[in-house]
């Protein structure tokens, strides 16, 4: 029997007709928006330059690749051929599906591919069908673009790249008449998924002020200081680049030797606070760490001259010097996590340099320091994209921080892009709370002279680990010169530093080293308390050559390497002292944690 179709209500009709009109008139409003944007002649010849350099840049990178094809016609054939088959192995499997014979799929999702989990999927023939012709059509241009033949590393890598960017926008759980998730929807409802999702679009598109920038969850779930960040401290000094925050004591006595926290500053610092229960700073406090952490600030263009030696001088150097004043420590243990640790391992070959001795013990997190084989980021560093970034700077004087979040979002599209199209747009859900998004979300912007520097010195150049190769303060520094006891821990799977590439960057130290294996990303991988015993870690007290030989004769523990790591610092961090309250020492406090310059967004 036929379900009757129940016809829709008075307020049905009511509350739809409330929901067009507002978005007709928010509508018209970007509209109007978007053309003055267009017309400004100060802005549009520079946007429409920067895009059409990108789409040429891209092309170019392409017509390499078909040349190389070309160039081996016989590899090609043999490449159509196997998809020739697989796609008769499919239609075959389809053709004993509908016959109600029983058929093995022919593709299937890899792992953690949670884009096909709606049953219909794999009940429906149909969607079935769809969804392993996608599989197959997509594998195979993966597999053309990573083996490629006759390109450079850096070209071979973009085709890789922006094929895997082609092929996940293209997914069919991407579109309303592919999806049966998003067509089951639009029945049951009448089609107010679609308008709720083109609300959520536009309120995305007013966000962005014409830009399309894709809600990950509910931003007023979370409050900085409120929710997250909540772990109690104070801010005990502050110039243009940081605040230095000073958590309260958690044991009647701590550790000599404070320790300080170098976050990166491409994100904001209270990823390690997030909450109570997966909070590094609180737990390195409950450790009796006395914990002092650098909040960054969110800079303007007025700070557009801030360069990586300003970072070095204002950051870690002025903290140590700011933790001296504040409790007489005339020696820190630090930490540096991603861009933080590659401004430490700078730090301190630096004052070797000057004969600093501040520094008992060096700790980095997922730290480059050796770019060469620099992670997925380094396909946006060849000239032309740098010239392109630096042309934007010029003109604000920063790097925007939704540009660097839509960056890192591309690394893992289907995730961070794709995901929330379907849910929020097409679905017509609203952002579920989730603190890990909120934080990545909460980006900052990076000042020119600094993020130029940056790329172009330590990820297009590799300069940092050619001895002299980088001057910090008008200083060479080599990083052989560092003899501070330093552990490093890298993620199995990070995309952003590899394992291989930190492991690569502790062999240019001159003092010990010990290296620690994380499991999970670059995330997860650091950010994994020890109660729920999640993943697990690798060490080896041998230190080979590669991080295949390396990881051949490691030992495998279960659970969080922290209590690892606290074994290792606690040797290092001196006697016990009474434990030190914030601003009741040689500085005093100026405001409460988690500061005010975390509270800047772009």
């Amino acid at each position: 029997m036929n379900k009757t179709v129940e016809p829709p209500s008075t307020e049905d009709v009511e509350r739809l007709a409330a929901e067009i009109t507002d978005i007709a008139e928010r509508s018209q409003r970007l509209v109007t928006e978007f053309v003055e944007k267009t017309t400004d002649p100060s802005a549009a010849p520079e946007d429409a330059q920067g895009a059409m350099q990108d789409a040429f840049a891209i092309g170019q990178t392409f017509m390499e690749f078909a040349g190389q094809m070309a160039a081996n016609p016989q590899r090609f054939m043999e490449a159509q051929t196997t998809l020739w088959t697989q796609y008769a192995n499919l239609w075959q499997s389809t053709m004993s599906r509908m016959a109600g014979q029983e058929a093995e799929p022919v593709a299937a999702p890899e792992p953690g591919d949670r884009r096909f989990k709606d049953q219909e999927w794999s009940d429906n023939v149909v969607f079935d069908y769809i969804k392993q012709s996608y599989l197959l059509t997509s594998g195979w241009l993966k597999d053309q673009a990573q083996d490629a033949e006759g390109l450079d590393d850096h070209t071979a890598h973009r085709i890789d790249f922006y094929t895997r960017q082609f092929v996940d926008a293209m997914s069919p759980t991407n579109f309303v008449a592919t999806n049966p998730q998003v067509l089951r929807e639009t029945i049951e409802s009448k089609g107010e998924n679609l308008l709720h999702g083109l609300s959520n679009m536009l309120n995305d598109l007013e966000k962005g002020h014409g830009s399309l920038r894709i809600s990950q969850t509910d931003l007023d779930a979370f409050e900085v200081g409120g929710n997250i960040a909540v772990t109690e401290g104070k801010v005990v000094y502050q110039n243009d680049l940081m605040q230095l925050l000073h958590y309260a004591p958690l044991t009647e006595t701590q550790f000599d030797k404070p320790l300080l926290i170098v976050p990166p500053w491409i994100n904001k610092f209270y990823i390690l606070d997030l909450k109570p229960e997966n909070s590094f700073i609180r737990w390195a406090t409950e450790q009796g760490h006395s914990v002092y952490v650098i909040s960054w600030v969110n800079p303007t263009g007025d700070l557009r001259d801030k360069d990586f030696s300003s970072y070095m001088l204002e950051g870690p150097l002025a903290a140590v010097e700011a933790i001296k004043q504040d409790v007489g420590a005339e020696k820190v243990n630090a930490i540096g996590y991603c861009l933080g640790g590659t401004l430490l391992a700078s730090t301190l070959a630096y004052a070797s340099e000057h004969k600093i001795d501040n520094f008992a013990s060096a700790t980095f997190f997922t730290t480059l320091v050796d770019f060469e084989r620099g992670g997925e980021l380094t396909v946006f560093v060849d000239e032309e994209q740098i010239q392109g970034i630096e042309r934007k700077m010029a003109k604000d004087g920063f790097m925007d921080g939704a540009d660097m979040a839509m960056t890192f979002n591309s690394l893992r599209s289907n995730d961070l892009i794709w995901s929330f199209v379907v849910s929020n747009y097409l679905l017509g859900k609203d952002p579920f709370p989730f603190d890990l998004l909120y934080w990545n979300s909460d980006s900052t912007r990076l000042p020119e002279a600094m993020h130029s520097f940056y790329l172009r010195s330590m990820y297009q150049q590799n300069k940092l680990k050619e001895p002299g190769g980088v001057e910090m303060n008008g200083t060479p520094i080599d990083l052989r010169n560092i003899k501070t006891p330093s552990y490093f821990v890298a993620a199995k799977e990070d995309h952003i530093a590899p394992a291989d590439a930190v492991y690569q960057g502790t062999k240019l130290f001159g003092g010990p080293v010990k290296y620690v294996l994380a499991a999970s990303g670059h995330i997860a991988g650091v950010v994994n308390p020890p109660p729920p015993n999640k993943y697990g870690y690798w060490t080896n007290t041998k230190s080979p050559e590669t991080l295949e030989d390396w990881f051949e004769t490691s030992k495998e523990s279960k659970g969080s390497w922290w209590p690892d790591w606290q074994k290792w610092i606690a040797r290092k961090a001196g006697k016990k002292v009474p434990a030190r309250v914030p601003g009741e020492n040689g500085l005093k406090a100026i405001e409460a944690a988690p500061g005010s310059y975390v509270q800047v967004r772009s």
